[in-house]
């Protein structure tokens, strides 16, 4: 009885060890690289200067 006891322990501590480490990576946000971090930067930049230029221009056109 006690093999049984100790084999049903060891697979059911594998199981919990599997699902803490599944349950780990849910929780953490999708790694980006630093290069791919400043790109998009400088979109947001680029964007955020583009609309203030369409902003000006259209009050001046009425």
């Amino acid at each position: 009885m006690s093999r049984k006891n100790k084999v049903k322990e060891t697979l059911l501590k594998k199981h919990r060890r599997t699902q803490t480490k599944n349950s780990r990576s849910h929780n953490k946000p999708k790694y980006i690289s630093k290069a791919d971090r400043e790109k998009m930067a400088l979109e947001a930049e680029q964007a955020t200067v583009e609309s203030e230029n369409t902003e000006q221009v259209t009050p001046s056109e009425k």
